[in-house]
């Protein structure tokens, strides 16, 4: 079973760019209206990079609402729980950069 599977959501695409024992840096691609769920980590902070389109990052306490476009970068540190959305009509593609800790996902409602 494949990660994405493993955390019970789907998107167009994710690619591991690189894999290590306290970092993971992966290349996602969202379809029109496919999100990532609500969710924190419980060490590992998370850097996003805008490569194409419009990426909508909301976080909770604090709450924050941050679009992304490419060329354009954002931070969520743990255990910030967090949400990432593509709301356009069109796929947004994003760099995830995901260090330096253990990795985890916690789903929250």
């Amino acid at each position: 079973m494949s990660e994405v599977q493993a955390q019970r959501y789907q998107v167009k695409k994710v690619s591991v760019i690189a894999k290590g024992s306290d970092v993971l840096v992966r290349e996602y691609v969202l379809g029109p209206g496919e999100f990532i769920p609500w969710h924190h980590h419980t060490q590992v902070t998370d850097h996003y990079y805008g490569l194409e389109g419009e990426v909508l990052i909301e976080t909770r306490a604090p709450d924050a609402r941050r679009e992304l476009n490419p060329g354009e970068s954002a931070t969520v540190i743990a255990p910030t729980a967090h949400h990432v959305s593509n709301s356009s009509d069109k796929p947004c593609r994003f760099l995830l950069i995901q260090g330096v800790g253990k990795y985890d996902f916690v789903k929250e409602e």
